[in-house]
C-alpha cells in the first residue's frame, strides 16, 4: 500500500464518520478536462497577459472589445469541456448522500454538466450575460453562435448596451448571497473536502479556515501546496482525477 493509499482511505474514514461535508473545488478539478488554470507556469491563462488590463471591471467598461478578444478562445475551450471524473465522483456522492453542496471557484458550469445538484458558484458563470446599461439578464447560449463567428462584442437586444458574462472580474464584489451562504455552509459542515484549489483568492480561499475554526476537519487533495497546508487532517498531495475515483470507491464498499 503507498502513501497516497493509506491517505486516500483516512479520508474515507472521515466521510463516512462525518454528518455534513461540503465541498470547496478550484481550477485543479477542471484542468484535467482541457480548462486552464490561471496561475501556472506554461499553461495558465494569466501566463502572458495582465488580468487586469483584460478582465477587471474598470478595463471592461472601457475596452469590452480587448476582454472579449481574450475570452474567445478560453470560451471555446469551456464549451467543448466535459466533466472528468473527478467532477463525476463527486456528483454521486452528493446523489449517495455523502456531501451536502459543492462551493466552486471554477466558473465552467462541469459541476451542473456531471449531475451534481447544490452548487455555490463564487466566482459566477457563464451561464447568462447582464447588459451594463440596462442591467437586462440573457442566457448566454443565444449570443454565442454570432460572437463565436464574429468575435465581436455582444450588444443588448433592447438598449444596445455592452453585455457582459456574469462571471466575477478584478475590481467586482462578489456575489452576496450565494458568498453568505457559501460561509454559512463553511460554518454548518464537520467536514470539508477541498479538491484542486490553490486557495490563492480570498474570500473562497480562506472558507477551509472558517470551517476549520468553527470545529470542522479539512481534507485538501491539490498537487500543489497551499497556505491552509499545515491546518489539514488529511493532506493528499496528488491529482484530484486520480484520487476522488478511488475515494469513492472506498465509500461504496
Amino acid at each position: 500500500m503507498t502513501e497516497i493509499d493509506a491517505l486516500i482511505i483516512k479520508a474515507a474514514g472521515l466521510l463516512k464518520e462525518a454528518t455534513h461535508t461540503i465541498v470547496l473545488t478550484g481550477a485543479g478539478i477542471s484542468t484535467p478536462s482541457g480548462i486552464p488554470d490561471f496561475r501556472t507556469p506554461g499553461s495558465g491563462a494569466w501566463e502572458y497577459i495582465d488580468p487586469t488590463e483584460v478582465a477587471s471591471i474598470y478595463a471592461f467598461k472601457r475596452y469590452p472589445q480587448n476582454f472579449y478578444d481574450w475570452l474567445r478562445p478560453l470560451l471555446n475551450t469551456v464549451l467543448r469541456a466535459q466533466p472528468n471524473a473527478a467532477h463525476l465522483a463527486l456528483a454521486r456522492l452528493e446523489q449517495r448522500g455523502h456531501i451536502r453542496c459543492i462551493i466552486t471557484q471554477n466558473i465552467d458550469l462541469l459541476h451542473t454538466k456531471a449531475g451534481s445538484q447544490t452548487i455555490y458558484e463564487v466566482h459566477g458563470h457563464l451561464r447568462d450575460m447582464t447588459c451594463i446599461s440596462c442591467f437586462a439578464i440573457y442566457p448566454t447560449e443565444q449570443f454565442i453562435p454570432n460572437f463565436q463567428v464574429t468575435g465581436l462584442v455582444p450588444h443588448c437586444p433592447v438598449c444596445d448596451g455592452v453585455l457582459k458574462p456574469n462571471i466575477i472580474l478584478f475590481g467586482e464584489m462578489l456575489p452576496v448571497q450565494i458568498m453568505n451562504k457559501a460561509q454559512l455552509q463553511a460554518r454548518l459542515c464537520d467536514l470539508m473536502l477541498v479538491v484542486g484549489s490553490s486557495l490563492e483568492v480570498a474570500p473562497a480561499g480562506d472558507l477551509p479556515l472558517l470551517a476549520k475554526q468553527t470545529g470542522a476537519k479539512v481534507i485538501i487533495i491539490n498537487l500543489g501546496e497551499t497556505y491552509l497546508d499545515e491546518i489539514a487532517d488529511v493532506l493528499i498531495r496528488a491529482d484530484v482525477v486520480d484520487v476522488l475515483p478511488q475515494l469513492e470507491a472506498y465509500l461504496t464498499v
